[in-house]
């Protein structure tokens, strides 16, 4: 039903979003003492935002090109090392520098693409060698390539570390933090070398009964079977996932949007404005996220049902009862690799302490190779873009992987 709604409501709307493109167009070809009338300028502003008035299902490019590198700028290429049917592992390779530390950047599953998550791997490749692990559109997995849920996500994990074998350092970004956190668990006691020299969790829900939220109030407050109903549905018979159960995308992006709309309200009104006044590039700042917060992905049913009744009802990982594949899963086992948490002081989706919850549950680290970083002034996005991400939590992470390597190499000459 969801999925026929929505196509329901995207066709009718479609007429109005193609002749809103069209007349956008032909207002902004108009000669330049007309184009500047009041009239017209209020006319393709409205025509402008009512053309992009609606989600896409299209992978955003990551378009890194180039980032600067010391006191030049250095090229980056795009290449897939590792593919499944589920997930692809990118190398944003720089040919023209080497020795910098390798990092596996794992992103959430969660309603968007990876590329929503540009800004964090952009500000990472300037002094990191960079690895990411790009999940696909559920819609566009055959259902013949079976199930995807917490243990098919950590297995991918696990695969990515060993192939790239011992030294890296993980970064989680935000839903992520308990899979990564659960492969390097598994890998430690199982005394793999593959196991990271680091762990990085920005912003991830490790224990939500900590501060709780609206977010974790309401996934606490309905039975599964509830979600199973009400927000999981079956891709229809047109795309090549036919048959597969997913969360919808456009489920997520709804949900997320409900959660701040006088933010999302503002923004608009802002950006009309933007485009009334003729402040391009404020306007094309503001288009560019919702061109991106707009392209959604279906969801794995599984992974979604799991990590609400699992993470966010059950607390399984909080409370030790954690399983993989139905091995218990320690993250006490974890001896080797040193642990990093940072949280947004005003994050409202995953609250202040639900990320550092991890240092408590990690007890074969000692205290002196964990380190948690609150950053002040920043919400939950703020933690993995914009300006404060990139000068005051980016350069925490930089100094803290450089610390780890430091100390590598005084305990290897030693």
């Amino acid at each position: 039903m969801l999925y026929t709604a929505y196509e329901v409501n995207r066709r009718a709307g479609a007429p109005v979003v193609a002749a809103s493109e069209l007349t956008a167009r032909a207002l902004h070809a108009l000669p330049a003492p007309l184009a500047r009338t009041p009239a017209v300028r209020h006319a393709r502003a409205a025509c402008a935002i009512l053309a992009k008035a609606r989600p896409t299902h299209d992978r955003p490019a990551f378009g890194i090109e180039t980032v600067p590198v010391g006191d030049r700028d250095a090229d980056v290429y795009e290449r897939p090392v590792l593919t499944t049917p589920f997930g692809t592992l990118l190398h944003f390779t720089k040919p023209s520098v080497t020795g910098q530390p390798r990092v596996l950047v794992v992103g959430p599953m969660s309603g968007h693409f990876t590329t929503l998550i540009r800004p964090t791997i952009r500000t990472l490749l300037s002094d990191h060698d960079v690895h990411v692990i790009d999940w696909h559109n559920a819609r566009d997995i055959p259902a013949a390539h079976g199930p995807f849920g917490l243990d098919e996500y950590i297995e991918h994990v696990m695969q990515a570390l060993r192939h790239l074998g011992p030294g890296t350092h993980v970064v989680a970004v935000c839903q992520p933090a308990v899979p990564v956190l659960a492969a390097v668990a598994l890998l430690a006691a199982a005394g793999d070398p593959a196991e990271p020299s680091s762990v990085t969790l920005m912003a991830g829900p490790v224990d939500t009964r900590v501060n709780p939220n609206r977010v974790n109030t309401s996934a606490a407050g309905k039975p599964l079977s509830w979600f199973e109903r009400r927000v999981v549905d079956t891709v229809p018979g047109r795309y090549v996932g036919a048959g597969r159960r997913v969360y919808p995308g456009v489920v997520q992006l709804t949900a997320f949007m409900s959660m701040n709309p006088r933010r999302h309200l503002s923004a608009h009104t802002r950006l009309y404005r933007d485009l009334v006044a003729g402040n391009t590039a404020a306007a094309a700042a503001t288009r560019a996220f919702y061109d991106e917060y707009g392209a959604v992905m279906d969801v794995p049913a599984e992974f979604y049902l799991e990590t609400v009744g699992r993470i966010f009802q059950q607390h399984d990982f909080a409370l030790g009862r954690f399983t993989w594949r139905g091995q218990r899963v320690d993250p006490g086992a974890i001896r080797n690799a040193a642990l990093l948490t940072v949280e947004g002081a005003q994050d409202d989706i995953c609250s202040p302490g639900q990320t550092e919850a991890a240092h408590r549950l990690c007890t074969g680290i000692p205290d002196d190779r964990k380190r948690h970083h609150l950053q002040n002034g920043v919400g939950h996005y703020g933690v993995f873009s914009g300006s404060r991400w990139e000068a005051e939590v980016y350069p925490v992470i930089r100094e803290f992987i450089d610390s780890v390597r430091a100390g590598e190499r005084t305990a290897s000459s030693g």
